[in-house]
């Protein structure tokens, strides 16, 4: 399928009297304030302890984990405002301390590639055994998008191949290949970032890793992440999910058939995203069908007038058609990024306005 191609963030220049102010405070005060706060210099805010647990794994400071099991992502998001920022604009000082974050995530990588503080320093056995709750796969996409923007921005390749020894240990331990595992992210996010890893290196595992997760989802007799908890010794992380449903996780059938938008609202739209990708690389006028119908219920029956979306605070989901109280409503701000997301790129395929609208 022929997609149109965004501009790069190079190549745009935006005057706006509204905008200009809002792009300033990003570059002049924003990222700044989220550095001390990362590094837990704001007085009297919660510490965030990311990058202090990066040091820790890196074996240049004592101390134990500290913050969310996914606390690694915050890193990444932040790099990519950093990357998206250098990019229309250069800046030594902030590209500096870029740098020397990404340097801090590589000393703190293992051998084999692995890099997740919480996996290193809490729970060093349990690598990959929970992806219901773990939050391996969704951190590690956040810091392949943040590692792809960088490379696009500065050109240099450091953090591309950081990520890049990780997502090959990944490739190489789930797939339907003989010595391989079944597995699948317990929040999506990484089949979007490998579809973006793909198209910055050329290399296919990428994309055909990404189209497994994908075409393993939902499959088979057993769902797998009630399978998965069946494991000995496997350490739990939230206790809210222990009456779990795999329609929390959009596990309750094989995406294509799939008709209903159902589940945590920012996993969902994560992973209609990533279909749509991989419908366009592959040419599959099935699993596109799939995103229109996604896409048709979504905005059609269980979105706001505002464009939010997951009506729900209670496990931060979907619930039913019509179900968009006016007195109270969820609508995370990630599920609109990532409906926007989808929507930009299903307009890239389809060229259809209505998905500019939503977006």
């Amino acid at each position: 399928m022929e997609k149109a191609r965004p501009v790069s963030l190079k190549e745009i220049r935006i005057r706006d009297n509204f905008w200009d102010k809002y792009r300033r405070l990003v570059r002049e005060e924003i990222l700044k304030y989220q550095w001390c706060a990362m590094n837990d210099q704001i007085e009297g805010a919660p510490k965030s302890h990311c990058i202090e647990n990066f040091r820790i794994a890196a074996g240049e400071k004592q101390g134990e984990f500290y913050g969310a099991v996914f606390q690694d992502s915050d890193v990444a998001k932040w790099l990519e405002a950093v990357a998206y920022t250098l990019a229309e604009k250069p800046d030594k000082e902030l590209k500096k301390l870029a740098d020397s974050v990404i340097e801090l995530i590589g000393r703190a990588q293992e051998p084999d590639g692995y890099f997740n503080t919480y996996f290193i320093l809490k729970e060093p056995g349990q690598r990959f055994r929970n992806l219901r709750e773990g939050h391996e796969l969704y951190t590690l996409g956040h810091m392949i998008e943040a590692a792809v923007a960088y490379k696009r921005a500065t050109g240099e390749k450091r953090f591309l191949e950081i990520v890049q020894k990780m997502a090959d240990l990944v490739a190489n331990t789930f797939g339907v290949e003989e010595g391989k595992r079944m597995g699948m992210p317990g929040h999506q996010e990484i089949e979007l970032a490998l579809m973006k890893l793909y198209e910055e290196t050329g290399k296919e595992s990428y994309k055909e890793l990404a189209k497994y997760f994908i075409d393993v989802r939902g499959c088979g007799n057993r769902n797998y992440f009630l399978e998965e908890m069946k494991q000995k010794d496997v350490k739990r992380i939230f206790p809210e999910l222990n009456d779990y449903r795999p329609e929390y996780s959009q596990s309750h059938l094989p995406v294509r058939k799939q008709r209903t938008a159902e589940g945590h609202a920012v996993r969902a739209v994560y992973m209609y995203a990533a279909m749509a990708d991989i419908a366009a690389e592959y040419d599959d006028e099935e699993l596109l069908g799939a995103c229109e119908t996604l896409w048709n219920n979504m905005v059609h029956r269980r979105m706001y007038v505002t464009g939010g979306i997951g009506s729900s605070g209670i496990l931060e989901r979907f619930t039913a058609d019509y179900d968009l109280p006016n007195d109270y409503n969820y609508c995370e701000s990630c599920a609109s990024i990532g409906l926007a997301f989808f929507a930009r790129r299903m307009m890239q395929i389809t060229k259809k306005a209505k998905y500019v609208e939503v977006m």
